[in-house]
């Protein structure tokens, strides 16, 4: 039986956003191509006919949970509204569906050059989504402030996230010093 564009359509999402949900949640290399298509309700010999490795799958996972982040980013009113978002206990615990740089960042540097481009190409795009909110700069520093704050913002969730069982109410003041700081420093 013949399946239509469509469905083939589907099926491809289905395992990119299956992927990329698990690949934020555990990483790279704790997830494997048949849970992905488990979570995708498809078979694992169903895989090859979208994804010629499980790399290419990674790469192109990456691409999609940083074009969705930057997305949500240039969609909000200020900087405020992606502070207040991105540094707070629900992201720090909800990796799967968080920002990409912050849940990869760690293993990108073990992952093929493809994936390590994609991530690059990623930041790049936050920087861009970030800039656009640095209304109060000079136009030839908002960049370098963009990069400064995208910066902080990985750090602050990533250590959160790194003390959150061994000591919740540090990992709530890492989210929320950075969050004070950069809205103060950024006049947000």
């Amino acid at each position: 039986m013949r399946v239509t564009k469509a469905k083939v359509a589907e099926h491809r999402r289905s395992i990119l956003d299956s992927a990329s949900r698990l690949f934020r949640q555990r990483g790279f290399r704790d997830v494997g191509v048949a849970e992905i298509m488990q979570a995708s309700g498809l078979t694992h010999g169903a895989f090859y006919g979208h994804f010629r490795s499980k790399a290419e799958l990674a790469d192109e996972a990456c691409q999609e949970a940083c074009a969705e982040g930057v997305q949500a980013w240039l969609a909000s009113a200020s900087l405020t509204e992606i502070l207040d978002r991105y540094l707070t206990p629900a992201h720090r615990d909800n990796p799967a569906a968080g920002c990409a740089l912050a849940a990869l960042g760690a293993e990108v540097a073990r992952q093929p050059d493809d994936v390590q481009k994609s991530y690059a190409d990623g930041m790049r795009r936050f920087v861009d989504a970030l800039e656009r909110h640095m209304d109060d700069a000079p136009p030839e520093a908002r960049r370098q402030q963009a990069m400064a704050v995208l910066s902080c913002m990985i750090g602050a969730l990533t250590l959160a996230r790194g003390v959150a069982s061994g000591d919740p109410a540090l990992s709530d003041q890492i989210l929320a010093s950075v969050r004070q700081e950069l809205r103060g420093h950024f006049g947000a």
